[in-house]
């Protein structure tokens, strides 16, 4: 047996003003035998799917698999370069897999699509012809009832943080193989829900989503006719129509039973949505920073200051905050300033520049803040992830720059990468519990390391594109009626 493995995934920040383009994703772009050598091991959707497939023996024939940071939305070509290359050689292979393992985001959307991946999995359909196809997906997925005549299987994480990326793919792999192998019938049942949250609330350790997703697993239990269930909570920064809660129940050959369970599940998150966004309590950045310090002076381990808010790894609210006070140690580690970065190359260790640091992207990301730091790392830097999100996987960060100002130790990079776990202190030589304070960018992942490290975790909200207001965004796709945003869903005028 033949399975062909490919990935094209973005989540896509819709709000921001800069396209997303090819570039972004060629710097980890991977094809053929390197992108099975790349993922094995890891903990990754694509690295489920490989681990599966050696478990069975099954060939695993490797087309593209391409992926970047969430930043906005994607340009058309770059859409167009990949789907068309996953085309291409799929056609390339007619008639000699048995089947494709595509990991998609669910999340993807460009300037004139807002549903591209259902686009691509059509494309596939219509150009190379009718296989078994198996989709994995983020749990953060907008996902629409149109991708389910176009995919066989849709699995998603259950978890976030997602430490379950690759056991999400293991499943995607095991219930294609056993369809192909005629064992089952998957039959899809799908359920939108109206309600969105922003990405803080969706840690799927919070209740009342944590009990919400162990009634999923407890009705999977229960019911064996019943292959998989996913909860999809959306992702609240991409403005399309299908965004928000979805349900996805795949049986074997037991449509009403899918049916029922799907809209079961439905009416359970429906009658909690306010609850859902009763979570944790979140502050303006000024009197998060300011509880920050005041928590730190009797912490006996770091105090997590989150500006969650941030989805380009560059708002500089809190630092403009922190740069006020003194007397406390503090780690902004992951901060994306590219000028900074090439500034400190050119000085050299153990030199002192004077620089505007942050707030590239735009307006919302806040204003560059002046500093003036000694240099003392500047240079590229590659490395495997350790922590359990993407494990095993490799991370290049460019070229990057440690900065240390007014007692706040700076991670600069020059490309957008979130700091998710604790790696970002060990490359460099740190140790994250010699540190009163660290500020974070984060949204849900951070907690996989930091929940046990942190002493209190204090979210902080910032006029950035990820605001835990939702009816502050302009939202202009939306279908009338999703909660909270509808209120704010600007219609658009015909001409």
């Amino acid at each position: 047996m033949r399975i062909a493995v490919a990935g094209f995934a973005h989540e896509t920040v819709t709000f921001l003003p800069d396209e997303t383009q090819i570039g972004h994703f060629e710097e980890n772009a991977t094809r053929g035998r390197t992108l099975i050598e790349a993922n094995q091991g890891t903990n990754t959707v694509i690295g489920g799917f490989l681990k599966v497939c050696a478990e069975e023996q099954v060939e695993a024939i490797g087309l593209v698999a391409a992926e970047c940071s969430p930043s906005g939305p994607v340009r058309e070509d770059a859409y167009d370069v990949y789907c068309n290359e996953i085309i291409d050689r799929l056609i390339g292979l007619k008639d000699k897999i048995d089947g494709l393992l595509i990991y998609l985001h669910g999340a993807m959307a460009t300037l004139e699509r807002q549903d591209p991946e259902t686009d691509l999995l059509r494309r596939i359909r219509e150009e190379v012809g009718v296989f078994p196809i198996a989709v994995g997906m983020d749990l953060h997925g907008n996902i629409s009832k149109a991708m389910m005549a176009y995919a066989d299987i849709v699995c998603g994480f259950r978890e976030s943080p997602h430490i379950d990326m690759a056991e999400t793919g293991e499943r995607a792999a095991r219930l294609l193989l056993r369809q192909i192998r005629t064992e089952i019938v998957p039959t899809i049942a799908f359920a939108k829900v109206d309600l969105v949250l922003p990405s803080i609330f969706t840690a799927t350790s919070l209740s009342p989503l944590k009990e919400i997703m162990a009634a999923a697993r407890e009705l999977q239990r229960n019911n064996k006719s019943i292959l998989d269930i996913t909860i999809f909570t959306g992702f609240a920064y991409a403005d399309v129509k299908d965004i928000g809660f979805s349900v996805i129940v795949i049986t074997d050959g037991e449509q009403m039973q899918a049916y029922a369970a799907a809209e079961h599940l439905a009416d359970r998150i429906e009658s909690e949505k306010e609850a859902l966004f009763d979570t944790e309590p979140v502050y303006q950045y000024p009197d998060a920073v300011a509880r920050a310090y005041d928590h730190s002076t009797s912490a006996s381990r770091p105090i997590v200051l989150l500006e969650h808010a941030d989805r380009m790894n560059d708002s500089t609210w809190c630092l403009q905050e922190l740069m006020k006070r003194s007397g406390r140690k503090v780690a902004v580690p992951f901060l994306c300033d590219p000028i900074t970065v090439k500034l400190a190359l050119a000085s050299g260790v153990g030199s002192n520049i004077f620089s505007a640091v942050g707030a590239r992207s735009s307006l919302q990301a806040g204003l560059p803040v002046p500093l003036n730091g000694k240099v003392k790392f500047a240079g590229a830097m590659t490395y495997r992830t350790t922590g359990v999100m993407r494990q095993g996987y490799e991370v290049d960060l460019g070229n990057c720059a440690v900065l240390e100002a007014n007692n706040i130790t700076l991670i600069l990079t020059s490309l957008n990468i979130t700091a998710l776990d604790t790696d970002p202190f060990r490359i460099f030589g740190f140790d994250p519990r010699d540190f009163d304070i660290i500020l974070l960018r984060s949204k849900t992942h951070f907690r996989a390391a930091y929940t046990s490290l942190a002493d209190e975790i204090i979210i902080a909200d910032t006029p950035d594109w990820g605001t835990a207001d939702l009816t502050r965004l302009d939202y202009r796709n939306s279908r009338p009626g999703v909660y909270p945003i509808s209120a704010r869903v600007i219609p658009i005028q015909a001409n």
